[in-house]
């Protein structure tokens, strides 16, 4: 009985047994016959390659959708030096299938040297969909080769927004010795980043951060299959406080000025138009611009590439009145009514100060004394409240200040003290230094951004920030609408009356740039900056007049206003590089961009002084066949 269980138990584990090694050997004929060429593919000639995957940049909005930088598919021909063997000799196949030029060939090559072997190289891009078959048809006698769709930076509104987007190209060496940690995937070939306004200063934001995948390829380099992918994080979408329609008509009105001029919402600081003239095109650098492009921009005598909204600094001239008036009004030490008495000069410290009017203007108050632009008044202004108070309230209402605002070189600009020519040039202050400053002129020097803010706060009286940024990613940025700037609400109204007065009443330097329409009705100021000395033989015989100079010797126009008077929701600041006169040549700008944005479209030929209606409608038809050209087009999101 014993004997018979022990032979059933046996019988038991050895069938088991021969179960297990039956199954083995089914499986291992399985592994060895059935999948034999599958794992030949993961013979030691295959590796296992990581390749980071470049995030999607984000985009970039107007206030109302408007695209002003958008990514497109672009096709490219890619190759992984350490798959390709004999570099030389793919590339000269490859170069029997589509046209890579001796420069394309001279870059890539010299982006492998310095890159890792594994890194894959962009041999060319925005080649055709028939390039790309080519290449890949003919794959497997091409190792490390491989055609690629990617994304490329487009700007739909070319010009407009040149100075205020502004534009990605490839990663230099000069981009990653600026960089203390850089991120891996700015080592990517050809991969890029933000060089100027919007595009480099919220680099942080529009990158996004890297993927990476596994994948396997064979012995000739070419990928077999993808393992695994990680997603990056795409990019973040800027919306721009900008108003992409009201851009656009300010760079057509200025035309090829060498010019500036910025438009802020005073309500909430957002910046409507900030527009800098000439401009170019920025879809010009995606690539890498041509050297005969890049030399006409820089030999350009007006400075395309400048930013002058932001990174030019002017002396104010008598747009800086107010301020001057505002610090003597603040501190007691000028009465409104007050007057003055201008025969065209007043001696300071044995020096003979001039008015702009030879003649003069006779007795003069604060409204007429801007009204007029008298300079006289301000000159014994100055030495009633001193530079020191000026300078305070320069500072307070925005001048000298750097504002936080993404675009590129943005100037502090100055407005000094005492303290600031001891501290900076070793020398005492003197009171001819105040004479010159409180008229806008010596040490004195501003933006038009800044102007603008001036402008705001003065029509305000709040400390109005310029906000560029509107939204990410749909999250509302800080307004700049600010806090009171704790100003007497009388000594405002004061200043705001005066400059009523310079465009509203006839013996005003910008009556013949005024606005017509009772509920559009405009407050500004002129103004005209010196950028020569005059001297004494030439004021005796007759200063020179702007026309006959050379262009580079003119003064600066400039003029600064606000809209509607009664209830102001625009504010303006224009400055025409040696543009001569400000009334003659920078407040007309000043009154069409105003009206502009007021009406939010073309305004009515009502809103013109009578005399000019027929100029003007000339002017609005020339402008919009001009917006109206190939560079400018108007997607939505």
């Amino acid at each position: 009985m014993t004997h018979r269980k022990l032979s059933r138990r046996a019988l038991m584990l050895g069938g088991l047994q021969a179960g297990i090694v039956g199954a083995l050997a089914l499986r291992m004929r399985h592994l060895q016959v059935k999948q034999a060429d599958q794992f030949r593919l993961l013979a030691e000639e295959n590796r296992i390659n990581i390749r980071l995957i470049a995030p999607t940049r984000g985009e970039m909005f107007d206030r109302n959708g408007l695209v002003l930088a958008q990514n497109i598919p672009s096709y490219r021909i890619t190759m992984v030096r350490e798959d390709a063997g004999d570099v030389e000799s793919v590339i000269d196949d490859l170069s029997r299938l589509i046209t890579l030029t001796p420069e394309d060939i001279d870059r890539a090559l010299a982006e492998m040297r310095r890159s890792p072997p594994f890194l894959p190289i962009t041999l060319t891009d925005n080649v055709s969909w028939d390039d790309i078959a080519r290449v890949s048809v003919n794959a497997p006698a091409l190792p490390g080769v491989t055609p690629e769709v990617g994304l490329t930076r487009v700007y739909p509104r070319r010009s407009d927004f040149a100075h205020v987007v502004g534009y990605v190209g490839p990663v230099s060496d000069y981009d990653l010795d600026q960089i203390e940690d850089p991120d891996q995937v700015l080592f990517i070939p050809r991969f890029q980043i933000g060089k100027v306004g919007v595009e480099a200063k919220r680099e942080d934001a529009l990158r996004g951060s890297a993927g990476s995948k596994r994948v396997e390829v064979n012995a000739t380099g070419r990928v077999m299959r993808e393992l695994s992918r990680q997603e990056g994080k795409p990019g973040a979408d800027l919306q721009l406080g900008v108003d992409a329609e009201l851009q656009g008509y300010v760079q057509a009105r200025l035309g090829n000025e060498s010019a500036s001029v910025v438009v802020i919402d005073v309500e909430n600081g957002d910046v409507r138009a900030i527009a800098s003239s000439p401009t170019y095109d920025p879809n010009l650098f995606v690539r890498g611009i041509s050297v005969a492009d890049y030399r006409a921009l820089t030999e350009n005598p007006y400075r395309p590439l400048a930013s002058k909204t932001v990174q030019g600094t002017y002396p104010p001239g008598s747009t800086f009145k107010m301020v001057a008036a505002m610090a003597g009004l603040e501190a007691g030490l000028i009465d409104p009514d007050d007057t003055v008495y201008c025969p065209g000069y007043l001696e300071v410290s044995g020096r003979r100060f001039h008015c702009w009017k030879r003649a003069g203007h006779g007795h003069v108050d604060l409204q007429d004394s801007l009204k007029e632009s008298c300079d006289v008044y301000y000159y014994d202004l100055a030495l009633k409240v001193g530079m020191d108070r000026i300078s305070a309230m320069a500072h307070r209402l925005g001048l000298g200040e750097r504002f936080d605002i993404p675009m590129s070189a943005v100037a502090r600009g100055l407005a000094p003290d005492r303290a600031w020519k001891k501290r900076t040039r070793g020398e005492d202050w003197l009171v001819g230094d105040t004479a010159n400053a409180v008229i806008g002129q010596g040490f004195m020097l501003s933006s038009p951004l800044q102007l603008a803010v001036m402008t705001a706060r003065l029509a305000t009286g709040r400390s109005v920030r310029p906000r560029l940024v509107k939204s990410i990613n749909g999250v509302e940025q800080l307004s700049g609408a600010g806090d009171s700037l704790g100003l007497n609400e009388n000594n405002l109204r004061q200043i705001r009356k005066a400059m009523f007065s310079v465009t509203n009443q006839r013996d005003g330097t910008a009556y013949r740039s005024r606005i017509i329409d009772d509920a559009f009705r405009m407050a500004g100021k002129t103004g005209t900056s010196q950028v020569r000395n005059i001297s004494a033989a030439e004021r005796a015989s007759g200063v020179i007049r702007n026309r006959d100079l050379p262009w580079n010797r003119r003064d600066h126009a400039l003029f600064v206003g606000f809209a509607p008077f009664d209830n102001p929701k625009f504010a303006v600041s224009v400055v025409v590089e040696h543009g001569g006169g400000g009334s003659v040549a920078a407040a007309p700008i000043g009154r069409d961009v105003m009206l502009q944005a007021l009406f939010d479209a073309t305004p009515p030929l009502a809103a013109y002084p009578t005399g000019d209606r027929q100029r003007i409608k000339a002017q609005q038809e020339r402008l919009k066949r001009e917006r109206l050209r190939p560079d400018t087009v108007s997607d939505r999101a």
